[in-house]
């Protein structure tokens, strides 16, 4: 009888961009596998795939206590009704109540992805204050399945979880991102330049740093340097930080930036561009620079957790300060001006793909974590 697992993600369409190569492998590793979401358009995307669909409730934000209390319920039941060999639940919510969830309906073993630990611990307001003593208390109790293990991708979020006494040290498994196709990701010479493009890959949300991004392109174009800056990726209505349309719009209008929506065409546009630029203010480990990295751009981005740790600083980028728009232009501008440094910045950039973010190597982790798993909980 072929062993059950199942993916606990917030949204069916991030399940398909972050996530699907780790289920296929499963997949041919023998594993029937079942992914729980909330409902969306990508659903039929996944079920295209041979893979059982579950649509659970959950809300964007958290502000609804009895919504919360009617996700948690929704996962117990769908456990204990499916009895999955293995959970493996991706971002905070999910991790949070299919932690308690597995606990509650005994699932054998639990793998929970850490990608990064939300804005409750970047905000240090009172209110952000008391929510992350309660967050912590919810982590200690998600994070104590017996038999689980703790995937993170960056080793800033694995110290603020054990220092919050949630992980135990044998839980800790250290992924660096969730892998990229080197072979649909592939390095190519730069185009022609001047102008040197420059592109930003991300939500349009103010802690990825896009105010930054668009407060630099004003000043490098003061400046007079030949650059050209563009924005790629969407608003997001439902996020408070999210910028909206009307901004975007006039962003567009003053010229320093080009805003081109969402796009699924990233490897193209970063073939067709010269540096990729994430100002973001944390991360996990962010797809668009390990994206980069496999294209053979140099990055320039933050000094934060996560964002350092997607590249090898000063072999395939800089890195500048957080919620500074003038370190983030003189870094642009030192590489629109110097080819060299940037090519080869670049080149160095494959090489870190190619030995950390290789999805080939990220799946066969994944799929020996989760039989490692089941051996334990059949006492093998």
């Amino acid at each position: 009888m072929s062993r059950r697992l199942m993916f606990v993600v917030n949204n069916p369409a991030f399940f398909m961009s972050h996530r699907v190569p780790v289920a296929l492998a499963a997949q041919q590793a023998g594993y029937d596998v079942h992914v729980a979401t909330m409902d969306g358009p990508a659903v039929a995307d996944i079920q295209a795939l041979g893979m059982t669909h579950h649509a659970i409730p959950m809300t964007r934000s958290g502000k609804h206590p009895l919504q919360e209390l009617g996700t948690l319920r929704a996962l117990v039941r769908l456990f204990r009704r499916v009895r999955p060999d293995v959970v493996h639940l991706v971002t905070i919510k999910p991790v949070l109540y299919g932690g308690i969830a597995a606990r509650l309906a005994r699932v054998p073993g639990m793998v929970a992805a850490i990608s990064g630990l939300g804005f409750v611990f970047l905000s240090n307001s009172l209110k952000m204050r008391l929510v992350r003593a309660v967050v912590a208390r919810l982590y200690r109790v998600a994070l104590g399945h017996p038999n689980s293990r703790v995937i993170f991708q960056n080793a800033n979020d694995r110290d603020l979880l054990k220092s919050l006494g949630a992980v135990r040290d044998e839980q800790v498994v250290m992924i660096r991102g969730a892998g990229v196709d080197l072979d649909a990701y592939r390095a190519s010479p730069e185009p022609s330049s001047p102008p040197v493009v420059v592109t930003m890959v991300a939500r349009l949300l103010r802690d990825k740093g896009v105010r930054e991004f668009v407060d630099a392109a004003s000043l490098l174009r003061k400046r007079g340097v030949p650059v050209t800056m563009q924005l790629v990726g969407g608003v997001d209505a439902g996020n408070p930080t999210s910028a909206t349309q009307e901004e975007v719009e006039a962003w567009q209008r003053e010229g320093a930036v080009q805003a081109l929506g969402e796009r699924s065409d990233i490897a193209e546009l970063y073939a067709a561009s010269h540096i990729a630029v994430l100002p973001s203010y944390r991360e996990g480990l962010p797809k668009s620079l390990i994206e980069a990295a496999a294209c053979g751009r140099a990055v320039v981005t933050t000094d934060v957790p996560g964002c350092r740790d997607a590249i090898d600083p000063g072999k395939t980028g800089l890195l500048v300060p957080v919620r500074d728009a003038a370190s983030l232009a003189d870094a642009i501008a030192r590489l629109a001006q110097d080819a060299a440094l940037r090519q080869a910045m670049g080149t160095a950039g494959r090489d870190l793909a190619e030995r950390e973010f290789d999805i080939r190597q990220v799946a066969r982790v994944h799929v020996e974590l989760y039989d490692a798993l089941g051996r334990r909980a059949a006492g093998g």
